[in-house]
């Protein structure tokens, strides 16, 4: 997601600053090359040393006669982005001031000088990111171009975003955007029946392809809905949903203004009719009555004829030939832009393998399921372009 990519890390004084070594290893997982520049206040909380064990790179403490600043953020400087997390309210005040009296804010002062990316993640407590003067400084960095990875707000404390939602937004800032100004409305994961009270109907789907691909449209610059039974993901407006009937309507109402779909949930093909009281245990055999759910992506392109579509076939104990023809007929009876099968023993891995097929052609691809939700991403772009 980073290859390629170098990252001026700016570390300042927040307790957040200990998770910083784990945020360096994983943007280097990533592909990206990083280098830390860090505040006076921030080695009262983390060593240099422990940044320089993570980044593999001699830290900035201080700038110096080598001008380290332009040599990191400066017109022909060494970095692509400045990341500036943990910030604390001090240095968001200093920034949007143009005061540039620690090495970060040196550096920040250069970013903005020389076009460079920032992006900047704030993290203190709850009152201080709700100082009118905090939030004046960073409406002030917004007009100016600078990306924000909001806060999780827990315990009265604006605490450090997430890992994945701090390379999400860097990997957007240092990338091609193809789908910039598209809305992608992207299902995820499995949906649940009800039986009763307790038990419900469901399968083995953990939805990592669909955030997979979720997270890649945003990274490509799109603006994304992700509908799934699952948690807020900081780089996407989430809608909550159970059941196939709630996912339909869900999405129904989110593609009305949308540019694209990408149905990757594993939505239930049957329901039933749900007891309002649990069904007593014993030892007498119970019937369920199936009744087949209404199909989503024939709802959805009965009532958007020109809406840019996207299926997922799942098949099992089948070969290649026989998905390709599953998907095939499945793309050509909804009019999709394009299916991806697989089979359904990728359900819940980490890996997967999965066929994309169009009307004319297709191709394997294999890989993490972050790979291949940027080969779905970028193949989306380029149907929408």
């Amino acid at each position: 997601m980073l290859d390629g990519v170098n990252v001026a890390l700016g570390v300042t004084g927040s307790i957040a600053a200990v998770k910083t070594v784990e945020l360096a290893h994983e943007l280097r997982r990533q592909g990206a090359t990083v280098r830390a520049v860090t505040t006076d206040a921030a080695t009262g909380i983390i060593h240099p040393w422990s940044l320089e064990y993570a980044t593999d790179n001699s830290v900035i403490t201080e700038i110096t006669g080598a001008i380290e600043h332009v040599d990191l953020c400066g017109r022909e400087g060494w970095a692509d982005v400045l990341l500036v997390a943990p910030a604390t309210a001090n240095t968001v005040g200093k920034m949007a001031a143009a005061i540039d009296d620690t090495p970060v804010t040196t550096c920040a002062t250069t970013a903005f000088g020389a076009d460079i990316p920032i992006v900047v993640v704030p993290a203190m407590h709850e009152p201080m990111y709700d100082h009118p003067g905090v939030l004046d400084a960073l409406d002030q960095l917004e007009a100016w171009g600078v990306s924000f990875v909001d806060p999780r707000i827990e315990e009265r404390k604006a605490k450090i975003a997430t890992e994945d939602a701090i390379v999400t937004a860097v990997a957007r800032e240092t990338g091609e955007s193809p789908l910039d100004g598209q809305r992608v409305v992207v299902t995820s994961g499995a949906t649940t029946e009800s039986i009763d009270p307790i038990r419900t109907l469901s399968n083995r789907s953990s939805g990592r392809t669909g955030r997979a691909v979720a997270r890649a449209c945003r990274v490509l610059g799109a603006d994304v809905v992700l509908v799934h039974d699952g948690p807020d993901e900081p780089w996407a407006k989430t809608v909550d949903v159970e059941s196939a009937a709630e996912m339909i309507d869900a999405v129904q109402d989110q593609v009305a203004a949308a540019d694209a779909l990408v149905s990757a949930a594993a939505i239930s093909d049957y329901t039933v009719d749900r007891k309002d009281t649990k069904i007593r245990s014993g030892n007498e055999d119970l019937s369920l009555n199936l009744e087949p759910t209404p199909k989503l992506l024939d709802t959805v392109r009965e009532a958007h004829p020109k809406l840019s579509i996207v299926g997922f076939k799942a098949e099992t104990n089948t070969d290649e030939d026989a998905l390709l023809q599953h998907a095939r007929d499945l793309q050509a009876r909804v009019d999709l832009d394009f299916v991806v099968g697989n089979n359904a023993s990728v359900m819940g891995t980490t890996e997967t393998e999965a066929l994309i097929v169009d009307s004319e052609d297709s191709e394997t691809v294999s890989g993490s399921k972050q790979d291949l939700g940027l080969h779905i991403a970028r193949r989306l772009a380029a149907e929408l372009d």
